[in-house]
């Protein structure tokens, strides 16, 4: 009898499932988790802060360095383009995924005004020239996810509106890319700012929208 007790023990325990073996297409959805986590939301956190010191200085609350305003300015852009690259990436996994087999040129021509638009608010200086730059960038972002052979898993941007990550992740950068063309205004427009504060508070909602539909699409990744 006390030699089927154990038997009886492990015969009820959950039986170990093995882990699937990633595909050349899992691993190309990886990247841009990876550097959401380990890069996009950890320079977030650093520019709310920076933001909130910036603040105390021009409330003369906190009497911090000159240079923390222009960091968080700084911190912004990296936050944007960040986002940018990360998006590109899931897109492209998702090109990958779907084994798209058309004309590769026109997503990818579009990928690059979307990126190089991003990457010349970093320069452009005319309100005129970071307002075409901004659009333009964010345009062409809109108009790669309305691409079937882009869509994750074959869901539609405009289906389950809020809770699609594609959707949601082109709002976000969407704000990002305002706050970042508009960072000149901010800076000295009371209004301005008093719009910047609402769209970061967005901004943020928006984030725990994608942390949350993220980690759901991957958990259904199969």
């Amino acid at each position: 009898m006390t030699a089927a007790v154990p038997e009886v023990l492990f015969s009820a325990l959950p039986q170990v499932i093995e882990p699937a073996a990633l595909t050349p297409a899992d691993w190309l959805s990886l990247p841009h988790p990876v550097l959401m986590i380990l890069f996009v939301y950890p320079v977030v956190g650093a520019t709310i802060r920076l933001g909130i010191l910036a603040r105390e200085r021009r409330l003369e609350i906190n009497p911090i360095a000159a240079t923390v305003p222009v960091e968080h300015v700084d911190h912004g852009r990296w936050v944007t383009t960040g986002t940018m690259v990360a998006v590109l990436l899931a897109l492209a996994a998702n090109w990958a995924r779907n084994g798209a087999s058309g004309d590769s040129r026109p997503p990818l021509l579009v990928a690059a005004v979307a990126l190089g638009a991003c990457l010349a608010l970093w320069r452009v200086r005319l309100p005129a020239a970071r307002a075409t730059c901004a659009l333009l960038s964010w345009g062409a972002l809109v108009l790669l996810i309305a691409q079937p052979p882009l869509w994750f898993r074959g869901v539609r941007p405009w289906e389950r509106a809020w809770g699609n990550h594609a959707l949601s992740g082109v709002l976000l950068t969407g704000l990002l890319l305002f706050a970042m063309a508009a960072a000149p205004e901010i800076r000295v427009r009371p209004a301005w700012r008093r719009l910047h504060t609402g769209a970061a508070f967005l901004t943020a909602l928006l984030l725990a929208v994608q942390a949350i539909s993220g980690s759901r699409d991957l958990l259904t990744l199969r």
